[in-house]
């Protein structure tokens, strides 16, 4: 994708196809509130006839849009990427024996990365796959129990990207819920340029720096 009318098409395509708009936001690597923005120009969602002109999306949010689809349809290039993730969390500790993933994306390099450090794999699916619109904080994720359980256990946290963190910081959360220590996080892309998320140390491959005013 080359450009915001090619996402916007894209977001339709997604929206008729039936996926969520925090579906959408993963799969198009961008917030929630931008999934919204680019469903709405698309018109895929439909407008409630009270909605004025006025309060329609215009101007766009502000995200940056990351497409890491190259490393993504290539298994050795997907490979090599997992492999410089692992190398970014191996001095984190002798004792973390399982890496969780942060479905979609996130699982893939997870898998990767627990191979390279000889760790059990986890799977967790946030609660933006579940949301479309209202209080996201009504909803749950879950652990897959086709994957390693969490319980007493060191473990790292590998997603795609960091968007606005709240996903990354959801399954921290959802990690020490179950009785888990979550060590370390790794993702390919961070748009927030953080070092932590709730005290926990987070590497990336690539930091966004945002240069300039947003107005």
């Amino acid at each position: 994708m080359k450009n915001v009318d090619d996402l916007i098409a894209s977001a339709a395509e997604l929206a008729e196809r039936g996926l969520s708009k925090g579906e959408i936001a993963d799969e198009l690597n961008v917030s929630r509130e931008t999934a919204s923005w680019l469903v709405e120009r698309s018109g895929a969602a439909s407008e409630p006839a009270t909605t004025p002109e006025s309060a329609k999306p215009t101007g766009g949010p502000h995200d940056i849009h990351v497409d890491w689809s190259a490393l993504g349809r290539d298994s050795v290039r997907l490979t090599y990427a997992g492999q410089a993730m692992a190398d970014l969390l191996s001095k984190e500790g002798d004792e973390v024996d399982l890496t969780v993933g942060i479905e979609k994306a996130g699982v893939p390099l997870a898998t990767v990365v627990s191979r390279e450090l000889d760790t059990d794999l986890g799977a967790y699916a946030p609660r933006k796959h579940q949301w479309d619109e209202g209080d996201i904080e009504k909803l749950g994720g879950s652990f897959s129990r086709n994957f390693a359980q969490i319980r007493n256990r060191d473990c790292y946290i590998v997603d795609d990207t960091i968007t606005s963190g709240t996903t990354m910081r959801e399954t921290i959360e959802a990690v020490r819920e179950e009785g888990g220590n979550p060590v370390a996080c790794a993702v390919l892309v961070d748009k927030q340029g953080v070092d932590q998320v709730d005290g926990v140390p987070v590497y990336s491959l690539i930091n966004v720096v945002r240069v300039g005013s947003e107005e």
